[in-house]
């Protein structure tokens, strides 16, 4: 009965979104990452097990919690779920209509355009994600991070240049559009301050590269 929890699974149905956002709920799937029974959980957050059932069976219903075997207390048989993935992030597309994509955005240099195409990547490697884990597969995927520290705010445009000329090099040297067997591959590439190691100091790197 035991299932195969995900390390990372993709949220994309408005209604499972709104299971897994649940402040209760919420507190509930961290509470199955790993086996437990209901009964176990509520004990735990110290609440009537009346009043988590309705919360895990919606759980249930949404994929979002599975029962993975059972155990004797007793006279009793206790049920053991576990959350489906480790991890979860919610798909722009959970937000129906509302949800904005890349083309939505004029400007390629806002801060909300390199929101929804973060979020478009998010949602694609979700999507592919669950293609490979069925076909027992291996996704493919290349990943490079580093930090710059600009000294003004010159380089930090010299640099912007430089690589995006870098990247469309690469890419007409590389692109053939023609190759019966090749593999289609999006990049995306962004940039932004670094985030502050501790928000409630502030960050002079934002405040002084805002405008």
């Amino acid at each position: 009965m035991a299932a195969m929890q995900r390390d990372f699974a993709l949220i994309s149905d408005p209604e499972q979104a709104a299971a897994a956002l649940h402040p209760l709920r919420g507190q509930l799937l961290e509470q199955f990452r790993e086996p437990r029974s209901a009964a176990e959980a509520a004990r735990s957050l110290e609440l009537p097990r009346q009043r988590i059932g309705h919360h895990v069976r919606l759980l249930q219903q949404q994929g979002l919690l599975a029962q993975v075997g059972e155990r004797r207390r007793g006279a009793f048989t206790e049920r053991l779920l576990q959350t489906t993935a480790r991890a979860w992030t919610i798909s722009p597309r959970a937000l129906g209509a509302i949800g904005m994509a890349p083309d939505d955005v004029r400007d390629r240099f806002s801060s909300e355009y390199l929101a929804v195409a973060s979020a478009r990547t998010l949602h694609d490697v979700g999507i592919l994600r669950e293609m490979a884990d069925e076909q027992g597969k291996r996704l493919a995927t290349l990943t490079l991070e580093t930090e710059v520290r600009f000294a003004t705010p010159a380089d930090q445009a010299a640099f912007a240049q430089a690589l995006t000329r870098a990247v469309a090099d690469l890419a007409s040297r590389y692109h053939d559009e023609s190759a019966p067997e090749g593999r289609t591959f999006r990049f995306m590439i962004g940039g932004h301050p670094a985030a502050p190691t501790h928000p409630e100091g502030g960050n002079d790197d934002v405040s002084n590269q805002a405008h």
